[in-house]
């Protein structure tokens, strides 16, 4: 059950109180450093209380930033007094886990690391530091093996996992592991598949960051080893058991039914034809720009420039929709038809300027 707006904040205002970039605060809640409500909106809060226990705690706010304090490769080779090419070599073996990526002026992905757990490798393994790589990993190096995009995604899996108990936001979360051929087997069912995107971390957080970044995404999410693949296929059959029981994905013509967190019920100047003729090309719209690949615009952020983390990269602060409201599905053809005759739509309209004259 939510609380009160009185009792909390907005992401953006929490972030503001705590003094952390928006990304610091991002990251902060993955890591679990700051815990977050769910709104009636679906969207993500911070109670009061919360940014007063970490405000208080000692240290603020630099010890806050220090649990967040991302490196690249060449400040982490700096914290752990070895080169760039070791430190490569390191994460590439598994021996370091990222936490996010972003991408470089040529669109490469360039992994970062939280700067406390590159120290920790230091004190807990400094013989990897020194003298020659143990066999273990120069045999995992030498098979062109890279461990970054598979450690990355499990760490996303199982953080974002932590933070929501919605069953069908769980699924869709596992179901990122697996590309869209293995995700078919698993799941059979277009409607439960196409739910997956409207549940599933992206969709409710608002912010879908940039094209490239989601490309990239969608390209690093997917398991590609055979243990990996059947270990997420096991992973989505339990948690899309456990979605099932709860609900039954949205289907095209289901009626949306009163949820105890439902704003109220709209006026008769807003539920008339016109209102729902607008609805329903809104409702077209949204579905085409979810499908299709926009190109940049003019003013956009661009990705031609090394920078801080993407949005996606770094990981969204999730949320879910609270589990009794359902999505509502689209009308059925002959309803959509029926409110088309009463409007009036299709009929042809007098020619005007009457026959045509003769030369």
């Amino acid at each position: 059950m939510c609380d009160g707006l009185d009792s909390t904040v907005a992401a953006g205002r929490a972030a503001t109180e705590l003094e952390l970039k928006r990304r610091e605060f991002d990251l902060a809640v993955y890591l679990g450093a700051v815990e977050v409500r769910t709104g009636p909106d679906g969207r993500p809060r911070v109670g009061r209380e919360e940014i007063a226990r970490l405000r208080s705690q000692g240290g603020f706010p630099d010890a806050l930033r220090e649990r967040v304090r991302t490196v690249g490769t060449a400040e982490g080779a700096q914290l752990l007094g070895i080169s760039p090419v070791r430190f490569t070599r390191l994460a590439r073996a598994g021996c370091l886990t990222p936490v996010a990526f972003y991408l470089n002026r040529y669109r490469a992905v360039v992994w970062v690391y939280l700067a406390q757990e590159v120290e920790a490798l230091g004190v807990r393994s400094p013989e990897l530091l020194v003298g020659n790589s143990p066999p273990w990993m120069r045999s995992r190096l030498d098979a062109g093996g890279d461990w970054r995009p598979r450690n990355w995604r499990s760490r996303r899996i199982e953080r974002l996992l932590a933070l929501t108990e919605d069953p069908w936001a769980r699924a869709a979360i596992v179901a990122q592991g697996l590309d869209p051929v293995q995700l078919a087997e698993v799941v059979d069912d277009p409607y439960e598949r196409a739910h997956f995107g409207r549940v599933g971390p992206e969709a409710v957080s608002g912010r879908r960051g940039s094209v490239a970044g989601r490309e990239a995404l969608a390209r690093l999410m997917p398991a590609d080893e055979p243990d990996e693949i059947l270990w997420r296929r096991i992973s989505l059959i339990t948690e899309l058991d456990a979605a099932r029981e709860a609900r039954q994905a949205p289907r095209p013509g289901d009626e949306r039914w009163a949820g105890p967190d439902d704003p109220p019920a709209l006026s008769a100047a807003s539920t008339g034809p016109a209102a729902q003729e607008a609805g329903d090309s809104a409702a077209v719209a949204g579905s085409l720009a979810k499908t299709a690949t926009p190109l940049g615009k003019p003013g956009s952020r661009s990705l031609m420039s090394p920078r801080e983390p993407d949005d996606l990269g770094l990981p969204l602060v999730p949320s879910v929709p609270p589990a009794a409201v359902r999505s509502a599905g689209p009308r059925s053809l002959l309803a959509r038809l029926r409110s088309r005759a009463a409007r009036g739509v299709g009929r042809r309209r007098p020619r005007r300027g009457g026959a045509r004259r003769s030369g």
